[in-house]
């Protein structure tokens, strides 16, 4: 009757799957101010220290990643996906029980964000993955587009209300609703029933074997080794700005904790209309020029964000306008890397593809932290975000110089593999 329960609302797996990503979209939310405030305002961290921080949670992409993608493809996904949700959730009741018992410390917060990263590295490849197997590649598009609609009404909300949460409660106990968001996450998921498309797509072989073969898929194909690269380079200046963002915010220019929140509500508002926006942008450019000029974006928005100075109405209208420049930009890109990623990727390899990825793509990021922080303290806040922002725009003419991607149109470019035996029935029945 209504359009909207249309496609992939009809597939009842997705629905799970969707929702639980939404809880913890949400809850992510929370954590995403209240970590970086908890060390700011509570624990009076140095710039350098906030680079440390972000570099541990992103440290377990680049030590583990690989070995996480023969554990997705050897085993059921599924199990990994709850389980990992029940491990973040565990890691982040440490901050507001340390908190309660007065022996809250950097340390603590340095421990927290690695384990939440270990949980993070073996899940989320594990979802893309079940996502796939159960939605099928025709509709990934479809799927990555809605979880792009929730993601961005998760960053249109969230921010406001973690601010209120961090103003009403303190960080520590906004955290602790982050990690009973998880643990309801992993409920919603044990709901989904198995199929027996969830059965692993290879025999074991040997631990490096498979590594390498994982390696081998994305050197061989083109377009994953353009990405590889091109997104590494792109997430040390991403995670530089990302170290420092909110310690700009709260002190350079003043913010305060409901403040910032309220701000990076304009976050959402620009990954929600990027989410509207990206088919008809892939329909008129393609998918390679769209996700190009995404990262073209995200540099510019730094270089705005890096502007933001003056009384508090013009420098909260610039951080502001900052703020929604870069999540349009950044969703744009991300859903056409997602999708590009996975169309190329064959299904038997498909969770060591998506994780060998992830660690190529993030393993230079706790790099890019370390350097934001150490930036930060010798130049300011301030030049840090210049210099990330004139990073990312230089790197989009080298890229499109070097690469196919700026050539590329259509999915069927990918050299697109067998599709994955799907739900195109459930859907049709």
């Amino acid at each position: 009757m209504f359009s909207f329960y249309n496609g992939l609302w009809r597939n009842a797996d997705f629905v799970r799957l969707w929702t639980s990503l939404t809880i913890t979209h949400f809850g992510g939310q929370v954590t995403f101010l209240s970590l970086p405030l908890t060390a700011a305002l509570l624990l009076d961290a140095t710039a350098f220290e906030m680079g440390v921080l972000t570099a541990l949670e992103a440290l377990p992409f680049a030590l583990f990643g690989l070995f996480a993608g023969v554990l997705v493809d050897r085993l059921p996904k599924l199990p990994i996906i709850v389980w990992s949700d029940i491990a973040r959730g565990v890691a982040l009741l440490a901050v507001p029980a340390c908190a309660w018992l007065g022996v809250l410390s950097m340390e603590v917060l340095y421990a927290v964000g690695f384990l939440v990263g270990m949980g993070t590295v073996a899940g989320w490849p594990a979802y893309q993955v079940f996502m796939t197997e159960r939605v099928g590649r025709e509709n990934l598009a479809e799927a990555n587009a809605k979880i792009g609609v929730s993601d961005s009404a998760a960053q249109l909300v969230g921010p406001g209300m973690a601010g209120a949460l961090i103003h009403w409660l303190t960080a520590p106990v906004a955290i602790l609703l982050d990690a009973l968001s998880f643990f309801f996450s992993a409920w919603i998921l044990r709901g989904i029933r198995p199929s027996s498309n969830d059965a692993p797509k290879m025999r074991a072989r040997g631990l490096w074997p498979e590594i390498r073969e994982g390696l081998a898929v994305i050197w061989r194909n083109p377009v994953l080794r353009a990405l590889a690269w091109s997104i590494a380079v792109w997430q040390v200046f991403r995670h530089a700005c990302f170290a420092i963002m909110v310690l700009f915010a709260s002190r350079e220019l003043g913010f305060s904790a409901g403040h910032i929140g309220a701000l990076w509500m304009l976050a959402g508002v620009g990954s929600f209309a990027a989410a509207a926006a990206v088919a008809p942008l892939n329909r008129r450019f393609g998918f390679g020029p769209a996700m190009l000029a995404g990262v073209l974006g995200t540099g510019v928005a730094w270089l705005v964000l890096a502007a933001a100075a003056g009384g508090p109405l013009v420098a909260s209208a610039v951080f502001g306008l900052g703020l929604f420049m870069l999540d349009f930009s950044a969703m744009v890109f991300f859903i056409n890397y997602l999708t590009l990623r996975q169309a190329a990727t064959p299904d038997a390899l498909l969770g060591r593809v998506v994780a060998t990825m992830i660690c190529l793509t993030v393993a230079a990021a706790p790099l890019g932290c370390l350097a934001g922080g150490w930036l930060a303290e010798h130049l300011g806040l301030r030049a840090t975000l210049l210099i990330s922002g004139l990073g990312a725009i230089a790197l989009v003419p080298l890229v499109a110089w070097t690469s196919p991607l700026m050539r590329l149109r259509t999915l069927g470019e990918t050299q697109e593999p067998r599709q994955t035996e799907s739900v195109t029935e459930e859907l049709a029945g």
